[in-house]
């Protein structure tokens, strides 16, 4: 979720202002220039600073506020340079040294923005705004219990300020604090009802708490409130795949909805394309997304970008990475080129997309956080296609392909509506599902969606549980945004059909954590038997797999790298496949491995495969000592094989768009 921007309150000393000045002294054009600068006339603000320091040169507030004035025109050498005279001439002018550190801030030099300010309060201790842009600082620095002090401290003393309220729940949440932040929330919301970007960060929490349908009404009040921010309807649009029962087509009616505000470029913004119409010469390759990083995404294109044939394809990553780590690093070397693309505007981010000659556009985001389909919408490259975040439709007409799996658009199931064409020995081309005629791309199949890579984690899999303790341990390691009421109750049947078993769940922490207890309990399992784990960094949250013998998975939405986790960890999943491409995760997976017996169709059947595996400790003894090896030996880790397959659809797709063209002229 998105959060406000940092708030910078400008720090002047006061001057009373003369009417109509004719001839002024030193202190009536200071005044008159902080007239200009307050009212937002940043130029004639300059001009007047400037005509100051030319008389007195050694006005220390007229350079710290002709700096402030810089920063806001974008000008930060010179905001920088105006800072520190002023702090030349003196040193314990608190409010250059705030005024310093906003400009460090929008250089990306949060580490000095933080001592800026720090000194800024030791000078001034009661300096409410440095606590505010410090706890900004602080919380861009993952430094969230200092973040969080600093936020308190200014809100003592500003306690009606939404947007500190708003952030503050934005580090909450971090935090792990859903509770704190949903009460952060709601007091911003008190304090302004119509605080769009506060309903959507409720809404993100609560999805989090598992409250899916208060959360799909807190992100429709966001987009009402809002209708011009694609981000906050694209909260809205993923989180609806979250839902259970929910038809098909009202997830497509929001997404023609996003489309005609967001998805129709305006005049002129979209060029004819004049690529070289050669089918077969090298492509140039652009990936659009901000998880190049320890991500489950990032994690899922690794293969893919390490596999690439580099003779056949150029790759430029187009990254939005607002927090980088050793993997993103990783990618860094893989791309032949590297766009930072942290605050560049879609329009900017677009024209730059241009210039780098890009034949084919692929959309790793989609409705996710940190997306850029706006930026598709403007149709940047002659080819667009989505792929990766999660297996279904955007909903952007501009975005012609998307890239699934056989499994999840049916065509591994029986009857099922396909159309498959083939080029070489490769299957390359388009499946129509049943629904399909509320959806604009065609889809590319391959055989998994996935491609596995523990990503240097070096931990094996271990005995297992049930035969040492002597009762089977149930889990779910997935969001907790996917567990609902219903889900609820069929884990409930599990447990109860299977005795003394456990159930172990992971879940930030709140109040949330009682009503799942309550829940299970009104259906029949004691709260004893059922255990909450919190998030944990990558190894730690893999070693919890030793904890358990049997992953139940979530429905609708399944487990996607969640469940293959489980499965390299030798924890077998029992998922039930449902009629959304999310909600097929399991059988794709699982069919992939030859173990399709644990797919259900039906929940009666959840609960017999899952009582039945439980029952059977020695096939879950097998299954723990081989599902690492199967794994291994299937295309859910055939990086080589991933790679060419979606290389022959890029062909494939730059084919048609060849011939189009050729058609066309």
């Amino acid at each position: 979720m998105e959060f406000s921007s940092i708030r910078a309150i400008r720090a002047i000393r006061g001057y009373s202002i003369l009417p109509n000045p004719q001839m002024m002294t030193v202190p009536q054009a200071f005044a008159l220039a902080l007239q200009h600068h307050q009212a937002g006339r940043l130029t004639e603000a300059e001009a007047l600073y400037r005509q100051v320091l030319a008389v007195q040169p050694n006005h220390t507030a007229a350079h710290s506020n002709l700096g402030e004035a810089y920063r806001v025109l974008h000008r930060l050498d010179e905001a920088a340079a105006s800072q520190n005279r002023a702090l030349q001439l003196d040193p314990a002018y608190a409010e250059a040294w705030l005024n310093l550190g906003n400009v460090q801030m929008d250089r990306g030099e949060t580490g000095e923005a933080i001592a800026a300010y720090r000194r800024a309060l030791e000078l001034q201790p009661g300096m409410v705004t440095a606590h505010y842009n410090l706890g900004n600082a602080l919380r861009d620095r993952g430094r969230l219990d200092e973040a969080i002090t600093a936020y308190r401290r200014f809100l003592e003393t500003n306690p009606g300020d939404a947007e500190a309220h708003n952030n503050l729940g934005v580090v909450l949440a971090a935090h792990g604090d859903l509770d704190g932040a949903v009460d952060a929330y709601r007091r911003a919301l008190e304090r302004k009802p119509d605080y769009a970007v506060a309903h959507s960060n409720l809404g993100d929490a609560l999805c989090h708490q598992g409250q899916i349908e208060k959360a799909i009404e807190s992100f429709r009040q966001a987009v009402e409130l809002s209708p011009a921010q694609a981000w906050m309807h694209s909260n809205l649009i993923y989180t609806l795949h979250f839902q259970p029962g929910l038809e098909a087509r009202t997830i497509t009616e929001e997404q023609q909805r996003w489309n005609r505000q967001f998805g129709n470029p305006l005049p002129g913004s979209v060029v004819r394309h004049a690529h070289e119409r050669n089918a077969e010469r090298r492509l140039r390759i652009g990936y659009v997304s901000p998880d190049f990083r320890q991500h489950v995404v990032g994690r899922n294109v690794l293969p893919l970008l390490q596999c690439h044939d580099r003779r056949q394809f150029e790759i430029v990553c187009y990254a939005g990475v607002v927090k980088p780590d050793e993997l993103m690093e990783t990618f860094r070397k893989l791309a032949d080129r590297w766009r930072d693309t942290v605050g560049v505007a879609d329009e900017a981010l677009a024209t730059m997309i241009q210039q780098d000659e890009v034949d084919i556009l692929v959309d790793l985001t989609q409705h996710m956080a940190g997306n850029r389909l706006p930026v598709f919408a403007r149709q940047p490259a002659p080819v667009r296609v989505s792929f990766a975040a999660y297996p279904e439709s955007t909903g952007v007409e501009a975005i012609e392909y998307r890239i699934s799996d056989r499994w999840m658009e049916k065509c591994g199931l029986p009857n099922a509506e396909c159309g498959m064409t083939e080029t070489g020995k490769k299957h390359e081309a388009e499946c129509r599902m049943p629904n399909s005629e509320f959806r604009n791309e065609r889809i590319f199949l391959l055989d998994s969606f996935w491609c596995y890579d523990p990503c240097g984690v070096d931990l094996e899999s271990d005995a297992l549980p049930a035969s040492a303790n002597g009762q089977v341990t149930f889990g779910s390691l997935n969001n907790f945004g996917k567990v609902n009421e219903p889900l609820l109750r069929l884990w409930a049947r599990v447990l109860k059909e299977v005795e003394k078993s456990r159930l172990v769940i992971l879940s930030g922490f709140g109040r949330h954590r009682q009503r799942t207890l309550e829940f299970l309990e009104r259906e029949g399992v004691a709260a004893q038997r059922v255990e909450f784990v919190e998030p944990r960094p990558r190894k730690a949250y893999l070693e919890l797999y030793h904890r358990l013998d049997i992953v139940l998975d979530t429905f609708p939405y399944n487990g996607h790298t969640t469940s293959l986790d489980a499965l390299w960890m030798g924890v077998p999943v029992v998922s039930l496949a449902g009629e959304t491409a999310v909600s097929r995760a399991g059988w794709s997976q699982l069919s992939n491995l030859g173990l399709t017996e644990l797919v259900a169709h039906s929940e009666d059947e959840y609960v017999e495969i899952a009582a039945g595996l439980a029952g059977d400790l020695p096939r879950l003894a097998e299954l723990r000592r081989t599902l690492r090896a199967r794994m291994e030996a299937s295309v859910l880790m055939d990086a080589p094989r991933f790679a060419r397959n979606i290389e022959a659809a890029y062909r494939a797709m730059w084919r048609h768009w060849c011939d189009k063209e050729t058609e066309a002229r």
